[in-house]
């Protein structure tokens, strides 16, 4: 595979036979293991059976549908190789639970390697990058033709994030910081739950993340602060504007100039 540090592009990962333009199922799982099967015909994967419970008990955990119509189904799943992609198209759309409440139109499927535990971080930043564009996502849900599709698709430029920036799902880092203080008050039938959840996110993220949450929440009990009216709960200081306007509109993972936790955005109080 290419070297992560390097730009290449989404065609290094996929090819023709990887794409349907057109899938058949109308039902989220269904349209998940209809990938999937594509994959196992290309032999890119080996037991199709563990990795669809993966990528369900991943999707029941916190749906993986990005918004604007684009799910980006994932499970971190030893292949046989180092990374399997397949991709769907829906002209009808498919149900899946979107934080936006539309149907998706386009599902990027993807399962890698235990031992490259920041591809799916290179991957996501360059496909969240690309598909954030209005101009890029009604080309590819108005492609004709499945070349079309694949061609756009080729198009997308992957590139690993700066080290300033940890390019993540903030959520995920926040609800792991949950169930672990949930875990302190659990009773052992609770706990066994628990536990299978934190390690579904674990498996996600960046060891180098990971090491550092963990340290935070061993010295401090807390690793991620909420940021509110510009300034760190971790610590109460105030952050730049240019850092607090971004996280305000990100899902990326920054971090405290002055206590070094992990800083997301707050969550808004239900009315």
């Amino acid at each position: 595979m290419a070297d992560l540090k390097k730009s290449h592009h989404f065609s290094d990962f996929l090819k023709p036979s990887q794409v349907i333009y057109e899938l058949k199922s109308r039902e989220k799982v269904l349209a998940i293991e209809e990938l999937l099967d594509v994959l196992a015909k290309e032999k890119l994967i080996k037991n199709k059976k563990l990795i669809l419970t993966r990528l369900i008990d991943r999707e029941q955990l916190e749906s993986t549908a990005i918004g604007e119509s684009v799910a980006l189904p994932h499970a971190r799943v030893n292949t046989g190789g180092e990374i399997a992609i397949a991709v769907g198209r829906s002209e009808k759309g498919i149900d899946f639970d979107s934080i936006d409440k539309k149907k998706v139109h386009l599902i990027i499927l993807v399962v890698w390697n235990p031992t490259l535990p920041g591809l799916f971080n290179h991957l996501f930043a360059g496909l969240a990058r690309f598909l954030r564009k209005p101009e890029y996502r009604k080309r590819l849900f108005g492609a004709p033709n499945k070349t079309e599709l694949f061609k756009i698709l080729s198009e997308i430029e992957l590139t690993m994030p700066h080290e300033d920036r940890i390019i993540s799902r903030a959520s995920l880092l926040a609800k792991l910081q949950e169930i672990e203080l949930r875990k302190k008050k659990a009773s052992k039938e609770q706990l066994k739950e628990l536990r299978k959840h934190a390690e579904l996110i674990r498996e996600e993220l960046d060891e180098a993340l990971l090491t550092r949450f963990d340290k935070l929440m061993e010295r401090y009990g807390f690793a991620v602060a909420e940021v509110r009216d510009g300034a760190c709960q971790g610590c109460n200081m105030r952050i730049a504007t240019q850092m607090s306007s971004a996280i305000e509109d990100s899902n990326d993972i920054y971090i405290c100039e002055n206590c070094g936790k992990y800083l997301v955005a707050a969550r808004k109080k239900k009315k």
